[in-house]
């Protein structure tokens, strides 16, 4: 789990090179993020997909990035040293965040 939690933090901070308007001020607000990020993908997204279930079914599963935009946005708006300049930046952010994570993620 402490690996995963660091290679999330890594991904964030790669996100940083990627994207100009997508600002971590250093390695503990990278590993805070992660943290919170965590924390909202383990208990605001459930809600959120619960929620947009009829939108999400409409769109053949494409409003999912939205919401991950919108659960990065979250967790930029809870930690200091963290921000997302729009919604398309947090948006291909996720998106690239996703392929990142799952290229990097640890065998289990």
């Amino acid at each position: 789990m402490l690996l995963k939690w660091v290679i999330s933090a890594v991904c964030l901070y790669i996100l940083t090179w990627i994207f100009p308007g997508f600002v971590i001020s250093g390695a503990v607000t990278a590993l805070v993020a992660a943290a919170v990020l965590g924390l909202v993908n383990a208990i605001v997204k459930p809600l959120m997909h619960i929620i947009s279930l009829p939108i999400t079914i409409l769109t053949l599963g494409l409003f999912s990035l939205v919401i991950n935009a919108f659960s990065l946005l979250l967790a930029a708006w809870f930690v200091p040293g963290f921000s997302i300049s729009g919604f398309w930046t947090a948006f291909f952010a996720a998106l690239v965040l996703s392929i990142l994570n799952a290229l990097l993620k640890p065998k289990e």
